[in-house]
């Protein structure tokens, strides 16, 4: 895992002052560290009962669809509002910096699916909440929160605390 935090470039004030920005562009660049990610990722859900991987926009699409096609699943995304082309459904939420909304398809998960949501990042918990409670308006059963990266100092584990979560590299008081 530390090869996988030293492929992280840290962006201090970024996109406003105070925000540390932790930057996975550079592990995606990073072919070892990028399938290392991936890796840890399938083998982790492998032998688990998944319908559907749920990717939040944007990176979450990219070790989501990952991990869909090595799973041979679905892949259903949550995008930012006004970016899909179909009947959807909404949710705003706050994040260390703003506002947001995003939105899922009506269609996208059928009742029961057991579903892996995956973002790249973990810190105040507003995505992966819009996330948990627009897969749960869908009936997906949520099998687990799946992030690269976690800021526990920033206390998102406690908005999604009936949710089992996992995540691969902590920055924790950095």
């Amino acid at each position: 895992m530390e090869n996988l935090k030293a492929s992280i470039r840290s962006i201090p004030n970024w996109p406003i002052d105070g925000v540390i920005f932790r930057d996975l562009t550079t592990l995606m660049q990073n072919p070892q560290a990028f399938k290392e990610t991936c890796d840890l990722f399938h083998n982790r859900y492998k032998n688990l009962p998944i319908d559907k991987i749920v990717g939040i926009d944007a990176r979450g699409f990219v070790f989501g669809a990952v991990l869909a096609y090595h799973l041979n699943v679905g892949f259903a995304p949550v995008r930012k509002k006004g970016k899909l082309p179909y009947k959807t459904i909404r949710e705003s939420y706050t994040l260390e910096y703003g506002e947001n909304t995003v939105e899922m398809h009506k269609d996208a998960l059928s009742k029961g699916e057991r579903v892996v949501i995956v973002d790249d990042l973990l810190a105040t918990g507003g995505t992966i909440t819009a996330a948990v409670n627009l897969t749960e308006r869908l009936g997906g059963d949520i099998v687990e929160c799946a992030f690269v990266v976690e800021l526990p100092d920033l206390k998102g584990r406690d908005k999604i605390k009936n949710q089992k979560v996992y995540s691969m590299v902590t920055f924790e008081g950095e």
